[in-house]
């Protein structure tokens, strides 16, 4: 059926997803940012800063060590376009299905970030530093603890849709007000919220922001990158924050706002609405960074068997009948 000039092409919406997700991400860093120099008593950095802050990587050299191979410099590249990949495959505007979206289910996302993870991992390994494999060999242990929670967190979702297409699940919780609150469905949110404040590096996971090298896990890894590749893996930290709180979103918590037609009115007013979410939902992990202590490195594997724990509690609630 040939689309009438009021309607957006179905390529052009999961173009524009991709393009949301690029600029929209220092955005909704920003925000966090700021909103947690204010609940510190600061100033806090400008809500444009990250722009800048890339705008002035991308001017700088890059360096590289002499121990290092072309791992090193292709490593935030491949990360960079594995972020691209995956909001082709998640509702981030329309509640409806576009070309790509049924090419991929939640395990293939979350196998695409793992890759990207290990790039990143690889590329900081490969400079020699012994900082920076530090940060890699952690992020490497607590991913491998994180995976199986994702495993099950999909295992939920598959039991509740009897597929894992993120977009089959969102059309389940939009069906009706009841699904939000099924024990099951909710168990299952609740374990991937701790999976993104794990992912993210927020307290008490991570102090994110600071510069204490033996506490750093994921900000270790890019210590001795520069210049553009430095500003890949920054850009690219800001995409998978926005990706993980869009498949929180749009999948699990709140699927509303999206766009139900190819129409230009309804997609644009999709784009803010997601953006006011992410950031919402930003804010809350701001607060959550300021009111817990970080945990000792040897508690993080707890916190995340916690997560692992609600995870199976949320299939086994489902195989009870109680989902």
């Amino acid at each position: 059926m040939p689309l009438g000039p009021s309607v957006v092409a179905p390529q052009g919406v999961q173009a524009l997803q991709d393009l949301t997700v690029l600029f929209g991400a220092p955005l909704v860093s920003g925000v966090i940012s700021h909103v947690e120099g204010r609940l510190q008593g600061r100033r806090g950095p400008r809500i444009l800063q990250p722009y800048y802050d890339l705008a002035k990587l991308f001017r700088k050299e890059t360096v590289a060590t002499e121990e290092s191979s072309w791992v090193f410099l292709a490593g935030p590249v491949v990360a960079f376009g594995c972020y691209l990949i995956v909001p082709l495959l998640i509702p981030v505007l329309t509640t409806y299905g576009l070309p790509l979206g049924y090419m991929g289910d939640i395990l293939g996302g979350g196998f695409i970030l793992a890759l990207a993870g290990f790039s990143v991992a690889l590329a900081g390994t490969e400079s020699g530093a012994p900082y920076a494999q530090l940060g890699g060999s952690r992020a490497m242990t607590f991913g491998a603890l994180i995976e199986p929670t994702i495993l099950f967190v999909v295992f939920a979702v598959a039991l509740i849709t009897s597929t894992d297409l993120p977009y089959a699940l969102a059309a389940t919780v939009r069906s009706s007000s009841s699904e939000m609150v099924r024990p099951g469905h909710v168990l299952a949110a609740i374990a991937f919220f701790l999976v993104v404040l794990v992912d993210t590096g927020r307290i008490p996971v991570e102090t994110h922001s600071g510069t204490l090298e033996f506490g750093m896990i994921d900000e270790a890894r890019t210590l001795e990158h520069s210049g553009a590749p430095l500003a890949l893996l920054k850009w690219g930290a800001a995409m998978k924050q926005l990706i993980l709180y869009t498949i929180l979103i749009n999948v699990f918590v709140a699927p509303w706002g999206l766009a139900a037609s190819g129409s230009p009115g309804a997609v644009a007013l999709a784009i803010p609405a997601l953006l006011g979410k992410a950031m919402a939902l930003g804010m809350i992990f701001a607060v959550i960074d300021n009111l817990f202590a970080k945990l000792r490195l040897f508690k993080i594997t707890e916190f995340i068997a916690a997560a692992f724990l609600i995870a199976v509690l949320a299939v086994l609630v489902f195989y009870a009948g109680g989902g």
